[in-house]
């Protein structure tokens, strides 16, 4: 009788190690299974429906707002919980990722590049070496505006002016800050006028302000508006001033802003700078793919958001033009999809 209990309980002992076992196998091989996965699988994969995504945009007046607008639209309709918020547009939107209040945001390059270096309007201050790129979006031309009874007609024109060079520290105004210097014109030459372009337009209707810098894509509707109702000059940027500029600084490049864009009958000689769309450099590297994902299979939403949007933002342009490093996940998917070797 002992010797049959003890049978027993020595079968008992096996089954219950074998089912034990049976019940760690599973977890065992989903442990394997995630690890061979490919950050392609894993963000296949990725539990989108319960992440908030702020997308920070710009001013009302201009179209980092609707663009931006149409991000958040285009990721909602992919899964994820969305909002898009109305900011002072690059400076803003930098410190907003910096800080970690929103998920990804709209910026131009040159600004962005100079918080990462600490270079320009942010020589001084820590390198901001946590910015860090999802995409490449579309060029900004940068536009000098006037009307013609002030008898601006160049850049060196502007001296003794009153000139809007936007919201102080922002993107257009870094981008006035330079081009005036590579013309050697500080801001002792000039009186300053420190508002968005928006309301430095208002001003110059009332005569308040001389000329105005605007960087925005092509057409820009406050810019369009100006052109209608005033006799509006669109100013050159050109000459030996351009040159300094662009071998000075590489991420601007020469353009023209084609005739009838506004009111011009000719090319206008002048400059254009990239927008790139940050991301928040602590973001899961299968979430940031899983967003590019997202991003371009809706694009035809983003592309109808505005017409610089529909010209330019499209996964075939790639991201050479980015000199900011990308977020890990964002540079595996542009290797999956043959755009960095």
């Amino acid at each position: 009788m002992k010797k049959l209990l003890a049978i027993l309980l020595v079968l008992c002992m096996v089954v219950a190690a074998t089912a034990c076992k049976n019940n760690a196998a599973p977890a065992a091989d989903a442990k394997t299974e995630a690890a061979g996965q490919t950050l392609k699988e894993k963000a296949a994969n990725f539990d989108r429906k319960n992440e908030f995504l702020t997308v920070g945009t710009g001013p009302t007046s201009g179209i980092y707002f609707p663009i931006g607008g149409a991000f958040a639209t285009a990721l909602k309709d992919y899964g994820y919980q969305t909002s898009a918020e109305a900011t002072n547009a690059t400076g803003q939107n930098i410190q907003n990722i910096l800080k970690g209040d929103c998920e990804i945001a709209i910026a131009m390059q040159d600004a962005v590049m100079q918080a990462y270096t600490a270079s320009g309007a942010y020589e001084g201050k820590e390198p901001a070496s946590d910015l860090r790129a999802l995409m490449r979006l579309w060029p900004n031309y940068v536009q000098l505006v006037t009307t013609a009874n002030t008898g601006i007609k160049s850049v060196d024109d502007l001296r003794g002016k009153r000139v809007g060079v936007g919201a102080a520290n922002s993107g257009v105004e870094i981008n006035a800050r330079m081009i005036l210097a590579a013309y050697g014109i500080t801001y002792d030459d000039i009186t300053p006028d420190y508002l968005a372009y928006g309301e430095a337009i208002d001003n110059m209707k009332n005569g308040q302000c001389d000329a105005v810098f605007v960087t925005s894509g092509l057409p820009n509707a406050t810019v369009m508006e100006l052109g209608v109702s005033y006799d509006m000059v669109v100013v050159p940027i050109d000459g030996e001033g351009r040159e300094k500029l662009v071998s000075e600084y590489p991420y601007y490049s020469k353009t023209v802003i084609p005739a009838n864009t506004y009111n011009n009958k000719e090319d206008v000689e002048g400059v254009f700078v990239y927008n790139i769309m940050l991301v928040r450099k602590d973001l899961p590297d299968e979430m940031v793919y899983d967003l590019l994902t997202g991003i371009f299979e809706n694009i035809s939403t983003i592309k109808a958001s505005h017409n610089a949007a529909n010209k330019n933002i499209d996964i075939t342009f790639g991201v050479d033009d980015i000199q900011l490093p990308l977020h890990p996940g964002a540079e595996e998917f542009w290797k999956d999809n043959g755009y960095i070797k």
